[in-house]
């Protein structure tokens, strides 16, 4: 019947690798959305909500929300913003250093897992397509 339905489809794989990424970042108490968006803190801080924002394709709303959970768990900080006194800059703290490898570890596995089921070659395309089509609807 959905044979040929972007949306149910797409939708439909991503409730399953949410159940994936789930797993995996069960152990740090945080949720897909949340280990995503702090592996971006890790990876490029400082920086902005709206540079965050755009880096993970989200509205600010969702950004702050992120955030807010971010914060609670004692992962980021905010700072004013010497480059935009508008925002303020987001900064890793140590608890989020502290896990920063294992993070990233627990994803790779995942990414490891899907690969030998899909093979390399036919994720990376998926990967690749589904980035695509991202841009295009942009």
């Amino acid at each position: 019947m959905f044979e040929q339905c972007l949306y149910f489809n797409t939708t439909s794989l991503a409730r399953q690798l949410e159940r994936e990424w789930t797993s995996a970042f069960k152990p740090f108490g945080l949720t897909p959305s949340q280990a995503f968006m702090l592996r971006v803190v890790l990876d490029k801080a400082p920086l902005l909500q709206s540079e965050l924002a755009l880096e993970m394709n989200i509205s600010r709303p969702t950004t702050t929300r992120g955030l807010d959970g971010l914060e609670k768990l004692g992962f980021i900080k905010r700072v004013a913003s010497e480059k935009d006194g508008r925002e303020q800059e987001i900064h890793p703290t140590a608890s989020a250093l502290k896990i920063k490898v294992d993070l990233n570890t627990a994803s790779g596995t995942v990414t490891k897992r899907m690969k030998k089921l899909l093979g390399t070659n036919e994720f990376e395309s998926v990967v690749a397509q589904m980035r695509s089509i991202t841009s295009a609807l942009k």
